[in-house]
């Protein structure tokens, strides 16, 4: 199915008989049997104004499209999209609508949020063929229930996106990353810790074990230079700092360490404070943490059970890559019940289960 235009998706998701397989870029998500929906005929920028920030596009839409055009105002997408097309081994560009789908985000959700945290307003068809409207096109938005939040992180299992509203922001005029090498994974969840809890605006922290913790700095050059010294005094009880050269937090969006390596792949969100000790029980092969420690990305063993050596933890874990063969975490009671409602209210047929 390659719809054109949101009638023609709609009219095409009330003839269907069988389960529905949503495809933007190709670049994200697992593959399941069942009739393909492309979204790439339903691209394009249909509003750009820079002075009030605000973007509205097809779903369709390449990212590198948008960034490009965003790039030519000084603006950005302020939730960083990973490009995760080598880690995953995969082709094709990522598009508006996969994006918001898998509700992603790179090293500056720590300060900025997520995709979800820029999405103002969306258009998307439902498992019955609707066309259904939420939030709007301008910063002010009293709409009634948040269908943006509820979305944006779905992947797919709700409807399709078909159009998308973004905040946008100013692009950062200069960069600075600090650099502590060396420091065992606790220590260096600590100094990460202790940068974000600072005033000192810390807008990416990651930690590469056995080789560097990052901190970085962005904004006006002189505030840069001024936040990046008092850092460096801050950081002081946990080793040496230096000054990067470079900047490796494209490397770090994209998760390039881990990338060409075979094993099974993992994305484990925890709290800060249990990811060491959480990484220790699992037996990686190599892992990187993101968010301060809340992201963890871990390269197992084919077909290690993350789940059994994780044992008890508070967050998830997801397969991207691999034998998933431990299958889905059993939902608490209450959460499964409102999941399965809201699956019956916007896709009863279950053609995006």
């Amino acid at each position: 199915m390659t719809p054109q235009t949101e009638a023609e998706l709609a009219e095409g998701i009330r003839a269907a008989s069988g389960p529905l397989v949503v495809r933007g870029g190709g670049t994200r998500g697992g593959l399941r049997a069942g009739q393909g929906v492309s979204t790439a005929g339903l691209g394009g920028v249909r509003l750009y104004e820079p002075g009030a920030l605000t973007l509205v596009a097809g779903a369709g839409t390449p990212i590198a499209d948008l960034e490009a055009l965003l790039a030519t105002e000084g603006q950005c997408l302020a939730f960083e999209v990973p490009d995760l097309r080598r880690l995953l081994q995969r082709r094709g560009q990522s598009t508006l609508g996969g994006v918001i789908a898998e509700n992603a985000a790179g090293p500056r959700r720590v300060v900025s949020g997520a995709a979800r945290d820029f999405c103002l307003g969306l258009r998307f068809v439902d498992g019955q063929g609707t066309v259904i409207r939420n939030g709007g096109r301008v910063m002010k938005n009293v709409t009634g229930y948040d269908l943006v939040k509820l979305l944006a992180g779905s992947r797919g299992q709700l409807g399709v996106l078909t159009e998308v509203a973004l905040k946008v922001l100013p692009r950062p005029e200069t960069e600075q990353t600090l650099v502590l090498r060396g420091l065992p994974d606790g220590q260096a969840v600590a100094a990460m810790s202790a940068a974000l809890g600072s005033p000192y605006e810390v807008t990416g922290a990651a930690h590469l074990p056995g080789a560097e913790t990052l901190l970085r700095l962005e904004g006006f050059e002189g505030s840069v230079r001024y936040r990046a010294g008092q850092l460096a005094a801050l950081l002081r009880p946990f080793g040496a700092v230096e000054m990067a050269e470079t900047s490796p937090w494209a490397a770090i969006r994209d998760v390039l360490p881990l990338a060409g390596r075979a094993g099974d792949l993992w994305r484990i969100s925890t709290r800060p404070s249990e990811a060491s000790a959480l990484v220790a029980r699992l037996g990686a092969e190599a892992v990187v943490y993101d968010w301060g420690g809340a992201l963890v990305w871990a390269l197992m063993p084919p077909g290690a059970d993350l789940r059994a050596r994780a044992g008890a933890f508070c967050g998830h874990a997801r397969c991207l890559r691999g034998d998933a063969s431990a299958g889905p975490v059993p939902l608490d009671p209450a959460l499964a019940a409102l999941t399965a409602g809201l699956r019956q209210k916007f896709d009863p047929r279950g053609l995006f289960a």
